[in-house]
Parts: C-alpha cells; structure tokens; sequence
C-alpha cells in the first residue's frame, strides 16, 4: 500500500494551553513537591509537546532542526558562562575576591550597604553593558561583604541582581539593548533615553526599599565580629591592593569594547598569574582550581563559604539546565504552541494600555516558556511591531516595552538562561531572590502603568484620542 502522510497543521489553542498545563504541572511535582532540579521535569515536557507535535502532523527533522537553532542561539552565552566559571576559580584561589571582600567590608557603611551594592552594580553595568559579568565579579565580593555584615544572602542578591541589570539594559554597549532597538528599527540613543522614563523611577523605588530593609540589619551588625571576619580572611589569603588590578582591567576591557570572552579569559589568566605569585600555587593547582574551582578549610565555616567555588564543574548544572529549556523552547516554536497563544492575546487588543500590558505578559511569557531572554524580544517584537503602527505608537514604545519586560523578568525564572546562570552563580535560586530583585520586576509592572496612564506614551502623528477615534470608526 502506498504511504499517506498526514498534512502537518499548527497546534490549536486548546492543545497549546493543554502543553503549558503539563508543562507546570511537571515543574510543581517534580521541583517543588519531590525537591528535585528542573532539567528532567523540563524534559518531560519537551517530549509531550514532541508527541503532541506528531499527532498533528509535525515531523521530527523539523522538531529537530528548530531544537539546533535554539541551542545554536544560546552558544554565545554558554561559552560565557564556561569562562567566567573558570574566572572565578582562579580569582578565589590568587585572592582577588578575598581582597575585594575584605577592602570593601573596610569602607562600606552597613546602614548603606544595600543602596551602594545596588549603586555600584549599576554603574559597573552601565559601564560595560553586562549583567552576568557584572554579578560575576563585583556581584560575588558584595555577596561575601554582606554575609559578612550579617545581612540575608537572598536580599543582597536581589540588590546586585536589580543593580546589574539597570546597566543591561541602559548601556548602549549591552546585546539586549541593540537587539531591542535594532529589532524595532529605533535608533539606539533614542531607545535608551526613553528608556530613562520606567527604569530610573523603578531604580529609585528599589533605593529606597533597600535603605529601608538595610536598616533593620544594619543596626545588628556587630562591627567586633566584621572585623574579627575580615581578619580571619587575610589569614586565610594573602590580601593585596594589587589583587584588585583584576577586576579593574577586565572592566576596562569591557568598557574598550573588547568582546567579553576574550576579557574574562584575559581574567582567569590574570587571577592564574596572581595565584602562582601572592598565594605561592603551583600550576597544577591552577588548573585544578579552573576545573574543579577551590576549597578551604580555615576553621571558619563563614570564610569558607566566602573562598568556595568557581571552575568548569561549578557552571556545568547550570548549562545543562540551559540546554533542556532550549531544547523544550525549540519544540514548542516548531509546533506554533508561541504564536497560537500569541495570536489569540493580541485579537483582544483594542488600547495602547491593553497592547502594551500584553506585550509585557507575552515577554513574560516567553521567557518562561523558550528560557531565553533573545528570544522572549525577538518573537513579540516580529508579532507586535504592525499592531504598534495601527495604533499609531512610535515604534520605541514597543522596543522600551520589549526590555521592560523581556530583558528584566528573564532573571526571575529558574530554568531561562539568566535564571540558570544566576542560580549556578550564587548558588539560590530566582525562587528565593526574586522578591528582593526590586528593579526587575517593579519596571515591568512601571510599563503597564505608564499605558493605561498615558504618560510618557508616544504617539506618530496622531493624538490618542484621534486614534482610538480612527479604530473605532474602522470597526
């Protein structure tokens, strides 16, 4: 008998939502009911969606080719995050994060160490348009000065993580600001300026709260025990202000637009040459210490947890997590679970209030469904940008929403990309950080204000009252 292939046709809507149900429902059994990690639950779901792919007609080179394309978009960030594991091994081990612990607990007020962590990270950001080696650097010797000054890791994590990503996203330097920008066809400058209208409110809103949370800790913060901290780390490393060269020069790197894999590797070289000459480390050492990372054992379990960490191994959870997300995000573009959702969202819209909170939620969306934030700009942007021109929105209202949303959130769910890296790097989970990452998602929550409000809206040519005029009269 001759074969009958079956015409392959998009999942209906009624199959997408029935996908995104099973999808949570593996990650609340098997992340929060059995405690385990989420890969194999993400996984799980990838293979529903593949048979539910089949069953409409889908073949799998096409599930196939589409998973490539995902996990080819996420290589860059991989191989980053491979580096900067190694990064922080040789820096643990040479003492460069030990210095920076120790001269920063010296001349960081407790009362205004939230406020300053978060400050620093922004501009450190805003300088080198990276998030992740932001966090990775100065984000790690701010994590250390704050357990050290007693406050709880979850809020210092929040203020770094709020502080990095007000860079990455202003910074004309950062991928997600050009993607956005470019994507939307809105010049880079202008895109960033307007940008200025939801993050530096969301900035200082976050400010405040951290001065405020701060205080509580900081009035307990027994200064004989900080400093008696501090001085168990220079007994456990040679401390030295030269050690701080390091962070200094990849920075400097960064901001040259010296592309960041080269930098951070010109780092763990850097922290490799300083283990050999302040720590007295043999190569053999070095090495270990850039796959395996480093453990001491000073006495002090505080110290310990401060000197712990870093190399090829300390990364490796965190990209196989990286890699089940794309691999479930490549499937579910195949089988059209994002635009059919999508679609449906967007035939409700009528306002710029209503587009722009869908915007936000599709950018949500995405970044808990691909795990990716690229993509959870790039795929509402293509779906958006003509409804944005029927209502008469200049296009920068769309790309201002895109990092609102899509940039900001992709911090706060464990299984996307940021959320991953996040996670491996500080060792807790968006779950536990995320109420204290302030700034990522009051912004979002700023955009959807600003577009029923009005305020700081731009429109073409038109008024909006004269639009909403022309829409109506159009229907």
């Amino acid at each position: 008998m001759e074969k009958i292939e079956r015409i392959e046709k998009r999942v209906s809507l009624w199959q997408a939502i029935m996908i995104m149900l099973v999808l949570l429902a593996f990650i609340v059994v098997g992340v929060i009911i059995y405690g385990l990690d989420a890969q194999i639950p993400i996984l799980l779901a990838a293979v529903f969606t593949t048979l539910v792919g089949f069953v409409n007609g889908v073949k799998w080179e096409k599930m196939e080719a589409s998973i490539m394309n995902s996990l080819t978009a996420v290589l860059q960030a991989v191989v980053v995050l491979l580096v900067i594991g190694i990064m922080l091994g040789t820096w643990l081990q040479s003492g460069v994060v030990p210095s920076m612990i120790y001269y920063g607990g010296l001349v960081i007020s407790p009362k205004f160490f939230l406020p300053t962590a978060c400050l620093l990270c922004s501009m450190t950001s805003l300088a080198t348009g990276d998030s992740w080696g932001t966090a990775g650097t100065v984000g790690i010797a701010l994590l250390g000065i704050g357990i050290g000054m007693g406050m709880p890791m979850a809020l210092v994590i929040g203020a770094v993580i709020s502080g990095s990503y007000f860079g990455d996203k202003l910074s004309p330097m950062s991928d997600t600001t050009l993607l956005a920008s470019g994507t939307c066809e809105v010049n880079i400058f202008e895109h960033v300026k307007y940008m200025l209208y939801t993050t530096v409110p969301s900035l200082c809103i976050a400010l405040i709260a951290y001065f405020f949370l701060g205080l509580k800790y900081a009035n307990n913060v027994d200064m004989a025990e900080l400093t008696e901290l501090l001085n168990g780390l220079k007994d456990a490393v040679n401390i030295s202000p030269v050690l701080l060269l390091a962070p200094v020069f990849v920075i400097a790197m960064i901001i040259l637009k010296v592309p960041p894999i080269p930098s951070l590797m010109c780092g763990a070289l850097i922290g490799s040459a300083f283990a050999m000459i302040f720590q007295g480390c043999s190569l053999e050492e070095v090495l270990s210490a850039m796959h395996y990372g480093v453990a001491m054992e000073t006495g002090n379990e505080v110290i310990d947890s401060l000197i712990a960490g870093g190399g090829l191994d300390y990364v490796m959870w965190t990209v196989s997590l990286v890699f089940c997300a794309m691999i479930l995000g490549g499937i579910m573009e195949s089988v059209g679970v994002f635009s059919v959702i999508v679609e449906t969202m967007l035939a409700k819209v009528k306002t710029a209030g209503g587009l722009i909170a869908t915007t936000v939620v599709t950018c949500i969306f995405m970044n808990f469904t691909a795990s990716d934030q690229y993509l959870a700009i790039l795929f509402p942007s293509n779906m958006y940008k003509g409804k944005y021109d029927e209502l008469g929105l200049e296009r920068k209202v769309l790309s201002r929403t895109l990092e609102d949303a899509g940039t900001l959130t992709s911090a706060l769910v464990p299984w996307n990309t940021c959320g991953a890296f996040l996670t491996g790097l500080f060792g807790v989970g968006p779950l536990v950080y995320a109420p204290f990452a302030i700034l990522n998602w009051m912004n979002p929550i700023m955009a959807i204000i600003y577009g029923f409000t009005g305020f700081s809206i731009k429109y073409k040519d038109k008024a909006p009252a004269e639009v909403a005029e022309t829409a109506v009269e159009a229907e």
